[in-house]
């Protein structure tokens, strides 16, 4: 594992290289599940548009690993806000998802190191629970990250 990469929280201004990046997982992924892509449903600059508007709104935070001046992995958070309560903050609950690293950069520590500075905001911010779906291959990442199988979530697929 090397350490010549720096992670920071990305901007805006990242949309393009987190669009195409996450057209990379997204295919990918699908080639793991369906033995080869398919056609992509839509452009990736509608991906650039939408994670542009939800990094400047704020309610979306992202966190990217460089590695010689390239973005090469990712991980993005959700602030998913709750209902007022009398007797508690009303501090969000964190949805972690789009957590990619590209295949060349893995085992280098980009991952652990995403989700470190993920967790590092969600304490300083005083969130009390992150929520993930991960997948099977990146299970071993979070549990090591201190993520344990929730016995209070219940999931509906609407299937």
């Amino acid at each position: 594992m090397t350490t010549d990469f720096r992670v920071r929280q990305a901007a805006a201004d990242d949309a393009p290289v987190l669009a195409r990046l996450r057209w990379e997982f997204k295919q990918e992924d699908s080639e793991d599940r369906a033995g080869g892509p398919a056609d992509p449903a839509r452009s990736v600059e509608q991906a650039e548009r939408w994670i542009r508007e939800r990094l400047a709104g704020g309610r979306w935070l992202a966190w990217v690993a460089e590695s010689g001046g390239q973005v090469c992995g990712h991980v993005f958070l959700h602030l998913i806000e709750r209902v007022p309560e009398p007797y508690e903050d009303n501090i969000p609950t964190g949805y972690v998802t789009n957590f990619y690293v590209a295949p060349s950069q893995r085992d280098r520590g980009f991952g652990a190191a995403l989700l470190e500075a993920l967790q590092a905001y969600a304490r300083h911010q005083g969130m009390d629970t992150l929520i993930v779906w991960p997948s099977e291959r990146s299970v071993p990442l979070y549990r090591r990250a201190g993520f344990q199988p929730s016995a209070e979530l219940l999931e509906n697929t609407m299937a």
